[in-house]
């Protein structure tokens, strides 16, 4: 990103500022793409609320804004956020998530050195937005959740979304001080605890206008969350974590919990037995913790890519 004088930066605040810093320092970071990154962070309610269709101007600025992406993108692209452009990229190589089990959303949250990962397309299965750069990642920011605050009738509570290190935490909270909060390591973890326990899913989430790389820990459920609505209409927004489940029929009683709690609608009972329907399973584990007999697992499926887990990333 190439801006010739600084003299306007003392215009912004200075979260706006580190992330002007940052944009500069990534390569092949546009002027466009921090534009289109200042716009997703500074109005997040809107722009998700236009992406779910739930904004009252949902029906007037997006085919706009789709018309105006498509113009500036870097990719040729025939129209379509579902289908592949000519160089093989889709809307969801630009913005999506990574299915993370809790002890691996734990993880993220308790990372106590800067690092830098690159090039992790076994781990995230996306032409663009899938390094994971991390700066004072103790620096944590929870947010009220973009799109369960679209909704009419919105799950509780709202306070879910995990913004971790900088620039975005610093961003965030400086522009959203009544619907964020600076929290500790600890804190996050404690919210990850209380929606596993909720039945709700861990997304690791990517975006190329946040500067390529990982930015935030969103915790998710079927009926509010955008990203599992594109997945439900064709757009693959979300990636295996790497897993999937498992079920003991010599154990399985046919109780039905699994099948309540999946996010993904990957369960279904057969002659008082759970199935697993591996198309659907995303690997999320939630369903091994609501079984009371113990009978269902996740394990690795190679096929599925590897899992975003930090410790092992780490040592390799």
């Amino acid at each position: 990103m190439s801006l010739s004088k600084d003299w306007w930066l003392k215009f912004f605040k200075p979260g706006t500022r580190a992330f002007i810093g940052e944009a500069r320092r990534t390569p092949n970071y546009s002027l466009f793409d921090w534009l289109h990154g200042y716009v997703y962070a500074r109005w997040p309610y809107l722009y998700i609320g236009i992406g779910t269709g739930e904004h009252p101007l949902a029906r007037w600025l997006g085919p706009p804004a789709d018309k105006l992406i498509h113009l500036f993108r870097k990719e040729p692209d025939n129209g379509s956020y579902q289908a592949e452009t000519g160089s093989g990229i889709t809307f969801a190589d630009t913005y999506h998530g990574k299915v993370v089990p809790l002890e691996a959303a734990k993880q993220l949250v308790n990372i106590k050195q800067e690092i830098s990962l690159t090039n992790l397309e076994t781990v995230i299965p996306y032409n663009q937005a899938r390094d994971i750069v991390m700066k004072h990642p103790d620096h944590i920011v929870v947010l009220e959740c973009p799109c369960r605050a679209s909704r009419p009738n919105p799950c509780s509570p709202l306070e879910v979304c995990l913004v971790v290190g900088e620039p975005m935490a610093g961003f965030m909270a400086e522009h959203h001080p009544r619907r964020s909060r600076w929290i500790s390591s600890a804190e996050a973890v404690e919210i990850l605890q209380a929606e596993h326990e909720r039945g709700h899913v861990h997304h690791a989430f990517f975006k190329d206008a946040m500067l390529g790389r990982f930015y935030a820990i969103c915790n998710c459920c079927a009926c509010c969350c955008g990203a599992m609505q594109a997945r439900r209409n064709g757009i693959p927004m979300l990636a295996s974590s790497g897993y999937l489940s498992r079920v003991d029929e010599l154990n399985c009683v046919g109780c039905g919990l699994c099948a309540d709690y999946c996010q993904f609608g990957a369960i279904s009972l057969a002659d008082d037995t759970a199935q697993i329907n591996e198309a659907f399973c995303m690997g999320c584990g939630v369903c091994v913790d609501k079984c009371p007999q113990e009978a269902i697992s996740i394990r690795h499926e190679p096929s599925r890519g590897m899992p975003l887990e930090m410790d092992k990333l780490l040592e390799t």
